[in-house]
């Protein structure tokens, strides 16, 4: 059978999972709020419109004959976009919007945790009333992370004793427009992914991935959408062992049992510390850019995966290539409080490839996120630009073809975390575990 697939999304995470659909069977349709060329030119259509809307991006599955729909971004999990597919005979891989709480709702997520067992939750106490959450802090012996309960794009979190004091942290509470927040115990160690694809109560996991958040070089200057990540040749990181990447595992599948009817991704943002494997938190879709981290090196092919989920049947066992990624990304200057938008970007396919020939132990591959296409060219917005993937043998080799390939773009309007995947960045992070756990 023919499988029309319908892409919801039109980001660097999207364009990966683009990507990897367009070396399969299916037929390809997208919808955006953003044009995205990259999508644009693998697919047979790209429709703009609003995806938060469940009517708008319906109608448009019913007028291409999607038979599945992949659903990139949580906001329209949120406003219960799988729920419009689902009723209308699309399969949506991604959550409903119930199921889709896990990420939308941190209040919910740690409640969740509590009432069902999952191993990792961390303290934590949830706020209506501003001054009791004020309060709490002033009674609450060590550092606390205080996090709005709603979506924040991945900006919204502060970390006492890392980005602002205890003072610092009640001014932000009364400061700000949220109406309910979570307090947590801060966790020390160091954070990770896990992403699995999940669906008839089963999940499939992938390699463990590193996020960079921070928007400056040395993990220094305010949290981000996501500067790059890394993973490694085998499953788990250089700073962990099989066993720790197994009790995470074992988190998300203590999770997948507990959420009935859960079907799509779910993210697993873990921190490693000397007590274990603690949950920061779970996300309801793939990571951007940990999606184009692990995408370029999956063997199966991603349409059977999506075809079984919807048959309800044995997800496939996934397979992948022995090979570390880097990603990084460039951003408007100015990004993430001030981003200057409409600088031309200069880098395409082609350069980003010639770079990894001459390189000769690699790929490097090309991911448009947020972009502007005219006439004369593609642009920067005011969000997170393009996205280049080194993929080798080691960390090091795929870090230098990455860093390689996005020097081709220059630096006229674009910033780029180029620490990301080096070798002493890496290292520190070895360290850092092997301090904490007295080695």
């Amino acid at each position: 059978m023919d499988e029309t697939v319908l892409l919801v999304g039109g980001g660097g995470r999207e364009h990966a999972v683009g990507r990897a659909l367009a070396d399969s069977d299916a037929t390809l349709y997208a919808c955006a709020g953003n044009r995205n060329p990259g999508i644009a030119r693998l697919a047979e259509g790209f429709e703009t419109l609003d995806t938060t809307n469940p009517t708008a991006v319906r109608s448009y599955a019913e007028d291409v004959d999607a038979t599945i729909a992949v659903i990139g971004p949580e906001a329209p999990l949120q406003a219960g976009v799988a729920d419009a597919l689902d009723d209308a005979g699309v399969y949506a891989f991604g959550p409903q919007e119930a199921q889709a709480r896990i990420e939308t709702d941190k209040a919910f997520q740690r409640r969740f945790m509590q009432e069902h067992d999952i191993p990792g939750c961390p303290d934590f106490e949830t706020f209506e009333d501003m001054d009791a959450a004020c309060a709490y802090i002033d009674e609450y012996d060590g550092d606390l992370v205080v996090k709005p309960a709603g979506l924040t794009g991945g900006k919204g979190v502060r970390v006492m004793g890392e980005q602002v004091t205890a003072e610092e942290a009640k001014e932000y509470i009364r400061t700000s427009e949220y109406e309910r927040i979570v307090l947590e115990e801060r966790l020390i160690g160091e954070e990770f992914t896990i992403q699995a694809f999940v669906a008839n109560g089963q999940l499939r996991v992938t390699p463990a991935v590193q996020d960079h958040k921070r928007a400056y070089e040395g993990d220094e200057g305010p949290n981000t959408g996501g500067m790059g990540a890394y993973s490694d040749a085998s499953l788990e990181l250089p700073f962990m062992s099989e066993a720790e990447y197994s009790e995470a595992v074992d988190v998300l599948r203590a999770t997948v049992n507990s959420l009935e009817g859960y079907k799509g991704i779910l993210y697993g943002q873990f921190m490693l510390t000397t007590d274990g494997i603690k949950v920061v938190e779970f996300n309801a879709r793939f990571g951007d850019p940990e999606a184009m981290n692990t995408l370029p090196v999956l063997n199966t092919d991603l349409l059977d995966v999506l075809v079984a989920a919807r048959e309800d049947e044995s997800l496939p066992k996934l397979s992948f290539s022995p090979r570390a990624t880097v990603c990084k990304y460039a951003v408007p200057d100015g990004y993430p409080t001030d981003p200057k938008a409409g600088a031309k970007v200069t880098i395409d396919d082609n350069d980003v490839a010639q770079v990894a020939d001459e390189h000769g132990n690699g790929d490097a591959l090309l991911y448009y996120a947020s972009v502007d296409e005219r006439d004369d060219g593609i642009y920067t917005t005011t969000s997170r630009s393009f996205a280049v993937v080194g993929v080798a043998e080691t960390i090091t080799d795929a870090e230098a073809i990455a860093d390689a390939a996005i020097r081709e773009a220059g630096e006229e309007g674009l910033r780029v975390r180029h620490d990301i995947g080096k070798p002493d960045i890496v290292q520190q992070r070895i360290d850092h575990m092997a301090e904490l756990r007295g080695e």
